[in-house]
């Protein structure tokens, strides 16, 4: 691989933002420095670009295998990485879910063949395979995830015996949907028999309540304290669950994290009139003050990453009635985009950004060597341009579904340049094929 030369970046990197040079050499950063000279390398000019860590997306449904028709690995590892993504954690509702370790294998034998991301693989778990469960290697694998709320196929567990053993017997990191499903259901009955054939998705978060969002994250939080769990609690909806988790103590000291997803920072209940089913997601968006709440939480510290939640349905399924269309949409290519704007209102900082959605990532899966700016690390990168606009249209899309709730939104920022293991995999506005990224690794005991 020839050296690449960044040159006259500004790095935002572990709290700072600072003028540097950058040298790539054989995947890995080799140097930081104001003033590098390097006769053989490729230099790049990136005067007026910010260079920021690559996004490390904790949660992502990529479809494959089974629900292709919606994604795959090849198209959404492209959107991820044009949107500044070069790391993700896949989640196991696809079909079949991801029960076994021979299934979690198979993923990752696709992945290797087909993402230009950098990839991991969740291990699924069920009221019946904790035997299977236990099997799975902590130094290669992201982590187990647990439905404590409705999904697809066989994975909401529900069996208190069964989570009591999770928690009690998984030595690694547990990752939890939590809504508490008896809540939704008497929910969804009261709804159907006041409103019939009139259910709307504007009642998508009395259904799926702030209750059921709370009820079900108090339960993982207290098994957790109960048995020492490494747990990290996914897609905090609610101001009030961000009581729940600790602010005051460094994240390499938290046994329970917790995350926010972009769509629950930037879309509140007074988005269903406009963009209905396109932002039904479970958990539901809430509201107003709850997506303020969240956001507090970020900058607090209770809510240690960001991440999306990716989950493509096809435009036709999402234009069904609110009952039948699916819950999910694509995110992952305008999630960057989305905390610059933040970042343009003075809602985030980039260091902020930088810290929620790349180095604690890291920290919290003890992800090696990847989520910083340092020498010695693989070259997971990408150059920001704060004051090139980029408009969402759907000739710019590259999720396999075609669609996106930013659609016709204009971003005050674009992604200039990502770098992927040290592989430059966009630029331009294009996507350069190269070789796939890579399994990501885990310094873990």
């Amino acid at each position: 691989m020839t050296p690449i030369l960044i040159k006259s970046a500004t790095v935002v990197n572990e709290g700072s933002a600072y003028p540097s040079d950058i040298l790539i050499r054989d995947g890995f950063i080799e140097r930081v420095d104001p003033e590098i000279n390097h006769p053989g390398a490729r230099e790049i000019n990136a005067e007026g670009l910010h260079a920021i860590p690559g996004l490390i997306d904790d949660q992502v449904h990529f479809r494959e295998p089974g629900l292709t028709h919606k994604a795959d690995i090849w198209h959404e590892s492209r959107a991820a990485v044009a949107g500044g993504t070069t790391s993700f954690m896949e989640m196991p509702n696809t079909v079949p879910n991801t029960l076994t370790q021979g299934l979690l294998q198979d993923k990752y034998d696709i992945a290797a063949k087909s993402s230009l991301a950098n990839y991991s693989f969740y291990m699924g778990a069920a009221n019946d395979n904790l035997e299977e469960v236990l099997k799975t290697n902590p130094k290669d694998v992201c982590g187990i995830k647990v439905f404590m709320g409705s999904s697809t196929g066989n994975m909401l567990v529900d069996d208190e015996r069964t989570l009591e053993g999770i928690f009690a017997r998984t030595p690694m990191l547990i990752a939890t949907h939590c809504e508490d499903e008896a809540t939704i259901q008497r929910n969804l009955a009261a709804y159907e028999k006041h409103f019939g054939e009139d259910l709307n998705v504007a009642m998508h978060p009395g259904i799926r309540s702030a209750e059921a969002c709370y009820i079900s994250s108090s339960h993982a939080v207290a098994l957790a304290r109960k048995h020492g769990t490494r747990l990290h609690v996914l897609h905090i909806s609610t101001e009030r669950e961000t009581e729940l988790f600790d602010r005051d103590i460094p994240l390499e000291q938290k046994k329970i994290t917790a995350e926010a997803c972009v769509h629950h920072l930037w879309f509140c209940d007074a988005d269903y009139a406009e963009k209905g089913n396109l932002i039904k997601w479970n958990p539901a968006v809430k509201t107003a003050e709850d997506r303020a709440g969240i956001l507090a939480a970020v900058r607090s510290g209770a809510i240690d990453v960001i991440a999306t939640d990716h989950a493509p349905h096809t435009r036709e399924e999402k234009n069904q009635h609110y009952s039948q269309a699916p819950s999910g949409g694509p995110l992952v290519q305008h999630a960057l985009l989305a905390l610059l704007d933040m970042y343009h209102d003075g809602r985030l900082t980039l260091e902020e950004i930088v810290q929620k959605t790349a180095h604690n990532t890291a920290i919290c899966f003890n992800v090696a060597k990847r989520g910083f700016i340092r020498e010695g690390y693989w070259a997971d990168l990408v150059l920001v341009d704060l004051a090139k606009p980029h408009t969402v249209e759907a000739g710019n899309l590259l999720s396999k579904c075609g669609w996106s709730p930013f659609e016709g939104h204009t971003f005050r920022s674009s992604v200039n340049r990502t770098f992927v293991s040290g592989q430059l995999v966009f630029e331009n506005e294009r996507i350069i094929e190269t070789t796939p990224g890579q399994r990501l690794l885990f310094d873990r005991d």
